[in-house]
């Protein structure tokens, strides 16, 4: 062995082991989850008390699980839990394959097996559905409706190994609906793959609903990029709940520009100004530099993906960091007074948008 080989078994060694022990406690996670579901949809069908907790079941189970673990089990986490559970009734079938008490997977197998209705159409094989999508991945999946839209979405996120990013994007993009109007299907499939953000073990890991399960404080592993994309998302309900004509178009909006890529957190179609509204926001105080890329941005847009029948692109600044938060407005070649006059009106204020991001920041632990 020389030195290149021994670099290379390392790196085997720790690649092959880091990935089986990453998938295993996904896995642990998983079948967690459904037994909750199980649990869940049991307790409501034959509990002995039942009648006294009604409605307010899940909130009362939730409540008393974080009095003990207080990581995770919300009562929207248990809802989710549950849908699982009557989403993917054939995991019963593969419980055998996991080191549990018998006392656990014997009764829940029979009771499933026997009093549940499993769809006609098979999607991916469960134990193959365990082994590659993480918990995340799957929680995408379980209120769609269509068996073969779900299954449509597991494999292509398997085949692909999407990441959990990728699969909500494919999912709002319509990837399904637009794969059955293409004409040339798999030409569509393979350039959205090429495409594509891979899942990664270091992703799973930091997953969340992961670091609750092995008990981690998500403060230990919340990276800067899980706290930008936790703020992206809640920025983008926040908007829409404005009610002030903001539509969704699109999220890492990707733009090649002289054959670099550049990528815009969020645009918005503002319904009543009639023009795209540019998001991008900045984890660190805010450089001046921000402005131009800002501006970078929406000169290319005004040329190259707006109609004629719109006006001019807006941008929006967000910068944080744990002293500040800074918005500014970017107008590209628009003029100041025009700006002012018209387009202000209709969109929320700075001071609007600090105080979102301040008490978000707050709320995801970020001091």
């Amino acid at each position: 062995m020389n030195f290149k080989q021994l670099i290379q078994a390392c790196e085997q060694a720790h690649n092959y082991l880091q990935g089986t022990a990453i998938s295993a406690v996904n896995q642990s996670l998983t079948i967690r989850n459904w037994l909750f579901g199980h649990y869940i949809v049991e307790y409501e069908q034959n509990g002995e008390d039942r009648a006294t907790y009604g409605t307010e079941l899940l909130k009362t189970l939730s409540d008393r699980l974080r009095s003990k673990y207080p990581k995770g089990f919300t009562d929207r986490h248990l809802r989710n839990c549950r849908q699982f559970y009557l989403a993917y009734p054939e995991i019963s079938q593969v419980l055998s394959e996991y080191t549990l008490p018998g006392s656990i997977w014997k009764s829940v197998t029979a009771k499933s097996n026997k009093e549940l209705d499993y769809s006609d159409f098979k999607g991916v094989d469960v134990s193959i559905l365990l082994s590659r999508l993480s918990f995340t991945h799957i929680l995408e999946l379980i209120w769609e409706k269509d068996p073969i839209k779900r299954a449509f979405y597991e494999v292509e996120a398997i085949k692909g190994n999407w990441s959990v990013r990728q699969l909500k994007r494919q999912i709002n993009s319509l990837l399904y609906e637009r794969t059955g109007l293409s004409i040339d299907k798999k030409a569509l499939i393979m350039d959205t793959n090429m495409k594509a953000e891979p899942s990664t073990p270091e992703g799973i890991m930091r997953d969340p609903y992961v670091f609750e399960f092995v008990g981690l404080e998500p403060k230990e592993i919340f990276a800067e990029s899980d706290l930008e994309e936790a703020l992206i998302n809640h920025l983008q309900v926040f908007l829409l709940e404005l009610g002030k004509g903001f539509c969704y178009e699109a999220r890492q909006k990707r733009l090649t520009i002289d054959g670099e890529y550049y990528y815009i957190d969020l645009v918005f179609y503002h319904r009543i100004l009639k023009c795209h509204v540019l998001i991008d926001l900045k984890i660190r105080k805010f450089k001046h530099t921000d402005a131009g890329q800002m501006n970078f941005y929406l000169n290319y847009y005004k040329h190259n993906e707006i109609s004629e029948s719109n006006n001019p692109p807006v941008g929006i600044v967000l910068c944080t960091d744990k002293q500040s938060s800074t918005v500014k407005y970017a107008t590209g070649s628009l003029d100041s007074q025009l700006f002012v006059s018209r387009y202000q009106v209709q969109l929320p204020t700075a001071r609007e948008l600090e105080e979102f991001i301040k008490q978000d920041i707050k709320m995801l632990g970020g001091n």
